[in-house]
Order: C-alpha cells, then structure tokens, then sequence
C-alpha cells in the first residue's frame, strides 16, 4: 500500500462483535473502475488519483483494505413486507470499516456484491451486475443534489466475473459511504438475542452508539435512549417527507432499510413517479401497494413503532411505563411528518414562510385531484407553474392558461380560480426554481443508461449524471432529460436487483 491508502478502523466491529461477522471480500478477476465519484472522495480526504491505480481498485473491492481494517458483514433483523425475520443481515455485502473524513466525522466505507456471505439466503450468489449498480450510484448521487439525506457512491468496479441471472450479465461491486450502517433492524436483532448474550447491554451500545454518531444532542438527554427514539422519529418523517416532495418511491420500506441516522439506504426498486398517483408503486414483489408513494409516511411510522418495541429494556425498567413512553414519542410522527410536507409544498409553490400550513393545504387539497385525474407528471408541473406568476389579461386567458399549464385536467375554470387564489397569496417563482428540479433520474433514462452500460457503452451514464447532479438548473442540450417517459408504454416495473 502507497502513502496515499487510505487508513480504514474496524470500529463496527470492535464495539460489537454480537453484530459483525468478520467476513473477507471474493477475488476478482481483473477489476475495471467505472465510475469514480472523485469529489466525494476528497469530501472524504482521500485521494482519487489513488483510487483510480491498481491497487486502489483493489481497495475498492475489498481484496486490499489496507492492515488495520478488518472486514465484516453485519447482522440485524427485519420486518420484510410486514413479516419479521429474525436473521437477515448483509449477505452480499461487506462493511470494510470506516474512514475518518477531515472534520473528524466517521463515514462507513461498505460494499455491495462483493460475494456470498454466511447471511446469504438460499442459493443467492452474493454478487451483484453492473447495470443495478450503476443505477444506485446515479440516483443517489442524484438523490444528495437534490437535498435528500442519503448514503453516497463513492466507485463502482466491474469485477470481471459473468454473472447468470435471465441471461449471463458483467458483475460489479458497487462501493458506497454513510454516516453508518445502523438501522432499525439492528435494534431488533439486538433485542432478541438470547439472554446469555445480554440483549440489554448490546441495545445501550447500539444507542450510545446512534447518539454520538447521528444525534449527539440525545446525549445530554435525562432518557438519553428516549431522546434517541425521539431524534430518529423526527429524522424519518423528514426524510420521507423529502421523498415524497420529489417523487421517489423507495419500494421496499422494510425494517432493515430504514436507519437510524435519517439517511436513504438501498436503492433496489425504487423508482420515480411521473404521472402524479398517490397509488404510485412500481415493485415487482409490492404486489400489495404496501410502500405506494402515498403509503410512505404510514409506512415509516409503522416501522418506527417497531423501533420503539426493540428499545423498550433500554427506554425504562418498567416495561409498561417503556411501552408508554414509545407510543407518545411515536405519536408525534404524524405531526413532524405533515409539517415537514406541508413545508415543502409550501416552498413548491413559492410562497413566503407566513403563510400558515393549513392554508396550504387548502390549496394543494384542491390541486391534486386535479393533478391525478389528469395524470401530470409531477416534475415538470412544478417547473412549468414557476412561469404563471403573473396573472392572465381577462377570464378567458386564464382558463386557456390552466389548460396548457395541466392538459387533460377536468374544469379549467375551476383550476383558474386555483391560480388566482395562489397568485395572491405571493408566490416567489426564483424561489419555486430553486426547491423545483428540473432534472430527476427518470425511470426510462435510466434503463437506457442501464441497458448501454451493461453493452459497454457508458455515454449514457455519464451525460444522465451530468443532468441530474445538477438538476435545478435547466440547460441546453438536456431537454429529454426533463421529459416524462412514454405515457401509452407498460407500466414501469422493477425488481429487488434493478
């Protein structure tokens, strides 16, 4: 290893050795980079020219984590479509360590498709293909453009190996950051483990843990693990709130993909809505709707009530009083989660912070049905009312104007006096244009760049990351990249390997 290595600790695996497997990551033959995220990597202090030599592709693997790390795949349960499963855990994946950024933060260095792992379900082979992970890399790097807390990209490396899936695929391991791997599901692993293993005294760690890494005003707390279920409620209905402002549809909310520091983690089969449905779900195993776009903050509240169960031994010694204090900490989810929606709209729409939140939800209660029937696409319909600021000359403008600003919408009339109603309420359009994007990873741009890539054509990629690594800002030459994609096609579908 060069000057230039970075230095990774085993910190994961040293405070919770019930928690980490120690697990080493599968030869490759001939690791290519890909994708090289360069200016995360100096967010990190490390050093991309690095990265990018042989042996920094090694690294990246995890075939040459340096001496000091020591590579383990971690455990945690789950809730998967409602259903408990006791022992889930990383079974494609590694956490290598974590990297010391220079502020002094720890970032999680972790891996995914870097072989089968004890945790490995079935016959699963551990690897991962390309196409998927490019498709993780741009829509979380996406995803940290557009404001929207979330794990990050750092490289992805094709390894080599064919891999068999419908057909014979090129596999890759995709290298991604945190601020930590810690999620709900490894509070409930935690709190089942047997009491030999001193479940109790595990779960303190797990929450002191969480407090300095994530939440570090719970510590000076009177319950400080109280504080913690409280800071991680309040987190997840932001971060959902988030979501649902920019169209995503994480697709699987199970337990085990909902951390504890508020970031997004895992983009299977997610997807982004164009026509604005509240039904909206794309998941190929959601045959239910369970995690539909409208259903998200239910969801999450749901999955924060389970939150709250694993921590009980550590909220009070006396079970029913722990149980009480889940429920009401839990019951303020709803509040923080509207607030946070109503917010957001309220800067959708360009209107000054003085407007209350219950006018507008008026306003916006009577615009999306508007929205839905007509199914606009959702991006562009905020990019597109950032221009109607200024009012129509006479009745007959303003009805023509509602029609071209939502075609297809049901009484123009009616969506005309919308307009005047938020016209005079002050809408600001440069601050619509600075929370609207213009560009998101639409579903079928992101096929394309998939199927390209996966033929050895990385174009696509690299001009889809060029839009929407930038995306509030509309430019020549990308005007596709705001299209919604074909309105008359099959329904989009993905898949937990998308």
């Amino acid at each position: 290893m060069t000057a230039s290595a970075p230095t990774l600790s085993s910190h994961f695996a040293d405070t919770f050795p019930e928690l980490a497997l120690p697990w080493q990551a599968q030869a490759t033959d001939g690791p290519q980079l890909v994708l090289l995220n360069a200016g995360l990597a100096t967010e990190l202090g490390l050093d991309a020219e690095w990265l990018a030599t042989d042996d920094g592709v090694r690294f990246l693997t995890g075939e040459q984590p340096g001496p000091d790390a020591r590579p383990v795949a971690q455990a945690y349960a789950g809730h998967q479509f409602g259903h408990y499963s006791p022992r889930l855990g990383d079974g494609r994946a590694l956490l290598l360590g974590e990297l010391t950024a220079p502020d002094g933060r720890l970032h999680d260095l972790h891996l995914k498709g870097s072989g089968r792992t004890p945790f490995a379900r079935g016959t699963a082979d551990g690897q991962a293909v390309l196409g998927p992970m490019l498709r993780e890399y741009v829509v979380s790097e996406a995803m940290h453009a557009l404001g929207v807390p979330t794990t990050r990209a750092l490289a992805v490396v094709a390894t080599g190996h064919p891999v068999r899936r419908e057909t014979v695929l090129p596999g890759a391991v995709l290298a991604r950051t945190a601020a930590s791997h810690l999620r709900v599901g490894t509070a409930q692993y935690a709190a089942a483990l047997p009491e030999q293993a001193h479940p109790t005294e595990v779960l303190r760690r797990i929450v002191d843990e969480a407090i300095a890494r994530h939440h570090p005003h719970a510590a000076d707390a009177e319950h400080p693990a109280l504080a913690l279920d409280e800071a991680v409620i309040a987190a997840q209905a932001e971060l959902v709130s988030r979501w649902m402002l920019v169209g995503f549809v994480h697709g699987v909310m199970n337990t085990d993909n909902m951390t504890l520091s508020g970031e997004t983690i895992d983009y299977g089969p997610c997807a982004f809505i164009d026509a604005f449905d509240p039904a909206a779900s794309f998941s190929s195993i959601d045959t239910q709707g369970r995690y539909a776009y409208g259903n998200q903050g239910p969801i999450a509240a749901w999955n924060l009530a389970r939150l709250g169960e694993a921590l009980v031994p550590v909220l009070d010694d006396d079970p029913d009083r722990a149980v009480a204090l889940a429920q009401e900490a839990l019951g303020r989810f709803h509040g923080a989660h509207l607030a946070a929606w109503r917010g957001g709209l309220r800067d959708k729409l360009g209107l000054p912070a003085s407007v209350a939140e219950d006018d507008v939800a008026a306003l916006t209660d009577r615009l999306f049905p508007w929205l839905a029937a007509a199914r606009a696409d959702w991006t562009s319909f905020w990019v597109r009312l950032a221009e109607h600021t200024a009012a129509p000359v006479d009745d007959d403008a303003a009805r023509t104007e509602a029609a071209r600003l939502v075609p297809g919408a049901p009484d123009p009339a009616g969506l005309a006096a919308w307009l005047a109603d938020w016209r005079a309420m002050g809408p600001d359009p440069a601050r619509m244009r600075a929370v609207n994007p213009v560009y998101i990873p639409r579903n079928h741009l992101l096929d394309e760049a998939r199927t390209a890539a996966e033929g050895g054509d990385l174009a696509p990629v690299h001009r889809l990351l060029e839009a929407v690594t930038d995306p509030f800002t509309p430019r020549p030459g990308f005007e596709r990249y705001a299209e919604p994609g074909p309105a008359d096609g099959a329904p989009f579908v993905t898949y937990c390997g998308t």
